[in-house]
């Protein structure tokens, strides 16, 4: 190929779909290249075939609550995981096949191979070489596992290969209590899987608050072994594997490494960049423009370590793809931070975290949702909610939560806080009864109790009925 292109997107994964799409609007004289199977992390290791295996799990952990329902024989149910695994993949190659789908029709303009920078405007591909106005680089993350581990083989999982056993052991441990390591961990406990979790970090899942901390372990305690604060060690024994952290130790089948995700940057060419790079290797990244320095090259998505989540690798590449196509970059305002994960309660984390926060200029609300009318009804009364306000404005900042409904109540927040809203505006908005959104109003009352007080025609200031059935 001898012409000079106007884009190269590296890499086919949600950042660089999202990249094309722009890219397309404006431009058919591009390629996009991807090493190994074309289909985004989401859909074929990530999201969608962990929240499948999450969806089974919650179904069969339900039986749990069924006497208290009066609905009988729950004793006698059993979980098939060789089926229950068959169903993810099943549906896994579906979500694939509809990322695929979206590159079907490029022909010679999506191609196979691996990609190393040679310059700002130039990329080795499959021993040709081709040159390009602007470069996008999207080629994603991939699973830690630290180098000794390697050697132990199979009995060593990630989520790039648990979702293709055809079973699981009896036992395993999880290594991390990131967002992954708590999703999964729970979800493997909860279908009938002797876990042990070890954590090197006291904090788990992405929280910052001691409080919602606190719940977040208490629960996820009664459910498996966790084991926080120290790291792990794993070494090969004849009855399996065993893992030691401090004091604890456990000897189980296999390990679930979910230690983190590491940049795919090796053997990228970075390094022919005329751009410093960071211990990490890592150029600097303008995160309003996804600019690399003042080069015609952007790196979106999970490579970049900013923001490791599908929506914002999502915008990143629709960010990129409009700048790589404009004669000069424009900078887009980021959308409000938002995480959760998946576990039961969910755990969500919102606007800004509670160790961002200046104590003296920021107010605290709060409820937990033991005694909460909704969540007592259908036995899934357990949690917090731990609301973040400017102390002299009222004006929402940010939340973290271990609750019930949490991935819709964070949503709901996110919007309250790309709109700036205050404490009173948001009690001016309906509660229906009996809804779990009745426990956010309940933290946004504490809120407003330390806030001054309101005009007395203001529905804002209606109080609570103090009553379980009522609030």
């Amino acid at each position: 190929m001898n012409e000079i292109l106007d884009v190269i997107i590296i890499g086919a994964g949600s950042a660089g779909l999202a990249a094309l799409r722009e890219v397309r609007k404006r431009t058919q004289n591009f390629v996009i290249v991807n090493d190994g199977p074309w289909g985004t992390i989401c859909a074929r290791v990530g999201c969608m075939p962990s929240k499948a295996l999450i969806e089974a799990a919650n179904a069969y952990q339900r039986r749990c609550t069924f006497a208290e329902f009066g609905i009988q024989g729950a004793d006698f149910m059993t979980i098939d995981i060789p089926a229950v695994l068959r169903r993810v993949r099943r549906l896994r190659d579906d979500f694939v096949a509809s990322t695929v789908k979206t590159t079907e029709d490029l022909g010679k303009r999506a191609i196979s191979g691996r990609a190393r920078l040679l310059a700002p405007n130039r990329v080795r591909v499959n021993d040709q070489e081709l040159c390009a106005q602007n470069i996008i680089i999207a080629t994603g993350s991939s699973p830690i596992v630290p180098n000794p581990w390697i050697t132990l083989g199979k009995r060593i999982f990630t989520t790039d290969n648990l979702f293709e056993q055809e079973t699981l052991p009896a036992r395993m441990a999880v290594l991390g209590m990131g967002p992954i390591g708590v999703e999964m961990a729970q979800a493997l406990s909860r279908l009938g899987i002797e876990i042990v979790g070890f954590g090197s970090n006291k904090m788990i899942a992405g929280l910052t608050d001691p409080q919602v901390n606190s719940a977040a372990i208490a629960l996820l305690g009664r459910e498996f072994s966790l084991n926080l604060g120290e790291k792990a060690e794993l070494t090969a024994v004849s009855e399996g594997l065993k893992v030691q952290a401090g004091s604890k130790e456990a000897v189980i089948d296999s390990v679930l490494a979910a230690l983190g995700r590491r940049s795919n940057i090796d053997n990228l060419g970075l390094e022919t960049l005329p751009v410093p790079l960071d211990k990490h290797g890592m150029p600097p990244i303008n995160p309003s423009t996804l600019q690399v320095a003042d080069l015609r090259v952007f790196m979106v998505g999970d490579v970049n370590d900013q923001a490791p989540l599908l929506h914002e690798a999502a915008d990143e590449g629709h960010i990129a793809g409009i700048n790589a196509t404009r004669s000069e970059p424009v900078c887009f305002a980021r959308r409000t931070p938002l995480a959760i994960v998946f576990s039961d309660p969910n755990v969500a984390v919102v606007g800004s975290r509670y160790q961002e926060l200046d104590s003296t200029k920021t107010l605290i609300g709060e409820v937990t949702f033991d005694k909460q009318g909704r969540a007592r009804l259908g036995q899934y009364n357990q949690g917090i909610l731990r609301l973040y306000a400017e102390a002299e404005s009222g004006r929402l900042l940010g939340a973290e939560m271990c609750a019930p409904a949490g991935e819709h109540i964070a949503h709901l927040l996110a919007l309250s806080i790309d709109r700036s809203l205050t404490v009173g505006e948001l009690l001016r908005m309906p509660f229906y009864h009996p809804v779990l959104e009745e426990g956010l109003r309940t933290a946004l009352r504490s809120l407003a109790a330390q806030l001054p007080a309101g005009s007395g025609s203001d529905l804002a200031t209606c109080g609570a009925f103090n009553s379980e059935a009522l609030d």
